[in-house]
């Protein structure tokens, strides 16, 4: 299945790219050295830099990574930069948030608290039979929860597996790589509650 999507046809997309670019730019990085430090080709990069290609959530956890921040930071700051308004104190309605899909594995992220919001919380439904991995440096710099809404989730914690059923939670210590997978047949839905420990 192709990964390539017209720039206009979605809005997030475009967000996640500009975001992408602000991020490498801010810091002074080529796309060689984002590449370098990320594990992903620079024309991979380029062309999410472009609006050309949505990144499935492996991709975007190895870029996140590189800049030291969470999935969830870089789609909360690639949200709030183009829709200032979702990022105001008040009531947020469901139809107002974003909703990102890995064209990967069709797993579903929304983000529940705007960019500026002193806790992160995303809301992420992954469909039967999927697996999320991400590398150990996604998760520095961060405190993170992950609490089982409905189903059930094999957690990988480095080399530890939890099976986690609806209502448990599990608190994450020092940084290792981690796996999010479903291995049922049907979607689990979860949510991520994070804050960060310092600022890269």
């Amino acid at each position: 299945m192709s990964n390539i999507v017209e720039p206009s046809a979605d809005p997030l997309v475009r967000q996640i790219a500009a975001r992408v670019r602000t991020e490498r730019e801010r810091r002074r990085w080529t796309l060689a050295q984002l590449a370098d430090a990320s594990g992903v080709s620079p024309a991979m990069i380029s062309r999410i830099e472009r609006g050309e290609s949505s990144p499935t959530a492996v991709v975007l956890g190895k870029l996140s990574a590189a800049f030291q921040l969470s999935v969830a930071s870089l789609l909360a700051l690639a949200e709030g930069a183009q829709e200032p308004v979702a990022d105001a104190p008040g009531v947020r309605r469901v139809t107002d948030a974003a909703e990102w899909r890995d064209p990967g594995t069709g797993y579903r992220r929304r983000q529940i608290t705007g960019a500026r919001f002193p806790a992160e919380i995303a809301e992420i439904r992954l469909p039967a039979g999927a697996r999320v991995p991400y590398p150990a440096a996604a998760f520095a710099f961060v405190r993170q929860l992950v609490w089982v809404l409905d189903g059930r989730l094999t957690f990988h914690d480095g080399d530890t597996v939890h099976e986690l059923d609806a209502g448990d939670t599990i608190e994450l210590g020092v940084p290792a790589e981690r796996v999010f997978a479903n291995t049922t047949g049907a979607e689990c839905r979860y949510a991520v509650v994070l804050t960060r420990d310092a600022r890269p």
